[in-house]
């Protein structure tokens, strides 16, 4: 029998060594590579730490950090600016520990009203079904209202709702203190206000400076016209605009594109991707290349984009990818994703205002990712170093292997194989093994079975063996180890059995050798930190694929198993008497009134469901 399943261990000590202390938003995925949460922070630093505290933390918080193995993180220039991308995030990946910001009320936009005389501004939650312009979303409703605030004071767009504008006669309080130009009674001439309206999507797009030209420009022509008073209007439009300074990020324009960022440290590469579409960030990833040949930034840029880009018909490509380094083959890129895709793409490096914005978080957002994985990197590799000098070995260990056995009752017997190296995990070589042709329960002949399956394959294929071979058990399958391992010939690899310690607590187990001596590491030694992580790797994987095997055999129908009794025939019989359990009370005769079964075949049906 195995312990009970064990989450992957994640180095968050290491981890949080180097970690920044901007703002920013951080993405938790588990073993499988799924994403968990999506939060943000002011200090990227401080609140991650809050996670791994050793006391205080609510019970959904304990539940969500048992199972993270993985954290990337995103840097923003500002806290307002991290919430919402982290909105953006949370929209895009529906992580199922963000439960309360997936509602659409969450984040507010400004709204534009289209097909009306005189176009209505407000603030939006929820759905765009209205027709019309969307600006936003901005980070909380105080923010939308100030800038509805600061548009009604500088433009006089009306704010009323159409049920007021329409109903009336005068013109109302707004309009007396200077808030609305007061359309509904014509105070205001169309074009005026048609301009008005203009300008206030210029404002809401983050145009600044073409609002400028076009308020210069009415204010010369009214000064040229000597409307003094008209022009002193256009004055002060000018000087609020420049005295404003925009607290929140809102979509800019219309852009369509992907931000890849390169960085190459101690020969490790990462590229980071930010996903902007209609001006706003809708996620990011981040890759680690390897088996590559490439050695500058821009060469690796230049093979990830052609492999990630060039044949994919399917995939939602942008008309612009910027990049963070300046590529010989830019426009041979761009034209080859156009021929291949068929969809118009440029590649650049050369970026401004926004998009360098973009660039520049995904640049430290690679930094940070590559930062993070080669600590993670580092520290398996001491674990290695230790495990040599704590078990005495001649070489450090390049590959080790460890096995595990599942089982419910001896019911369905499953067996794991897991492997590491000094990366970390090798999950494209785990393996399990179906384990038939034994008494249930023999742990002993499940683990020889396994290991003889496993090692005379890789004998057979010539393929890598380990350095290190760990099972999950004690002297019993050790034994059994040894004898398989005599049995192929196998004698350079070193053998250990990780028993479970009096206390059946991690960090009290013992280790069992060949030798038959018995040694106990110290709680805090990190070579029993990896033996830890190996032997939970395999006892989580031997449980998944016991648990499998066990559902898909408890599934499985009896009435299958019976010859002549096919599909058909199945269904027939089970909606005759409505379930199995009443088919197995049924006699003969009962079972010969279903249609398609004959008297032979109910005999046999019969015969089958009372073998026992």
């Amino acid at each position: 029998m195995t312990q009970q399943e064990q989450p992957p261990v994640f180095d968050h000590k290491t981890f949080l060594k180097t970690l920044t202390q901007k703002a920013g938003v951080y993405q938790m995925y588990d073993d499988t590579g799924q994403i968990l949460y999506v939060g943000k922070a002011k200090n990227l630093k401080n609140r991650l730490s809050s996670y791994f505290q050793k006391t205080g933390l609510p019970i959904k918080t304990q539940v969500l950090v048992k199972r993270i193995v993985n954290v990337e993180i995103t840097v923003a220039p500002s806290e307002a600016e991290a919430l919402v991308l982290e909105h953006n995030l949370i929209k895009a990946q529906k992580p199922p520990f963000n439960v309360m910001l997936r509602d659409d009320k969450s984040f507010p936009y400004i709204f534009i009203s289209d097909g009306q005389r005189h176009p209505r501004v407000g603030m939006h939650r929820g759905a765009k079904k209205k027709k019309g312009r969307y600006f936003g979303p901005y980070p909380n409703a105080g923010a939308a209202k100030e800038s509805l605030s600061f548009l009604q004071k500088t433009f006089g767009v009306r704010q009323c709702e159409d049920s007021v504008y329409q109903n009336r006669a005068r013109p109302c309080l707004l309009h007396q203190i200077g808030r609305c130009s007061a359309p509904c009674v014509d105070v205001v001439s169309d074009e005026q206000y048609q301009a008005d309206t203009e300008h206030t999507a210029l404002f809401l797009s983050g145009k600044s400076e073409q609002l400028h030209e076009q308020l210069s420009g009415a204010m010369e022509s009214a000064s040229q016209a000597l409307e003094f008073e008209q022009a002193a209007k256009f004055r002060d439009k000018i000087t609020a605009l420049r005295r404003v300074q925009a607290q929140q990020m809102v979509d800019v324009g219309d852009s369509d594109l992907d931000a890849i960022a390169c960085v190459i440290e101690a020969a490790v590469v990462c590229v980071h991707i930010i996903y902007v579409r209609q001006g706003r960030i809708i996620g990011s990833k981040s890759y680690l290349p390897k088996d590559r040949l490439e050695h500058r930034e821009a060469e690796v840029l230049s093979a990830f984009i052609a492999h990630t880009y060039l044949g994919a018909a399917k995939m939602d490509i942008p008309p612009t990818l910027i990049v963070s380094h300046d590529l010989e083959d830019e426009q041979a890129l761009a034209q080859a994703i156009t021929l291949q895709t068929g969809k118009a793409c440029k590649v650049t490096s050369s970026v401004r205002t926004y998009r360098a914005k973009w660039l520049a978080m995904a640049l430290e957002a690679a930094r940070q990712n590559l930062k993070n994985h080669l600590n993670t990197k580092q520290s398996i590799f001491q674990r290695f170093e230790k495990l040599q000098s704590s078990l005495a070995l001649d070489e450090m260990p390049q590959r080790m292997e460890c096995f595990d056995i599942s089982h419910s009752s001896g019911e369905k017997t499953v067996a794991s194989c897991v492997v590491f190296n000094r990366e970390g995990a090798v999950k494209s070589d785990y393996r399990r093994f179906n384990i038939d042709g034994i008494q249930g329960g023999d742990d002993y002949a499940a683990m020889a079975q396994a290991l003889n399956r496993r090692y005379s394959r890789l004998q057979k294929e010539q393929l890598n063996m380990p350095d290190v071979l760990l099972l999950d058990g004690g002297k019993g399958q050790l034994s059994a180890a040894r004898q398989v391992m005599e049995e192929l010939g196998i004698t350079d690899i070193f053998l250990a059995g990780v028993a479970k310690g009096t206390t059946r607590k991690p960090g009290f187990e013992t280790l069992v050798l060949e030798d038959g001596t018995e040694r106990v590491l110290e709680s805090d030694n990190p070579a029993l930190h990896l033996i830890q992580q190996i032997r939970d790797e395999a006892h989580r994987f031997a449980i998944t694929g016991h648990k499998q095997r066990r559902d898909n055999a408890r599934k499985r129908s009896t009435l299958e198993d019976i010859p002549g009794i096919g599909p058909k025939r199945r269904r027939e019989i089970l909606k005759y008497f409505g379930g199995l359990q009443e088919v197995k009370l049924a006699n003969v005769d009962d079972l010969a009134k279903v249609p398609t079964i004959s008297k032979k075949m109910a005999q046999e049906v019969y015969s089958v469901l009372h073998s026992e």
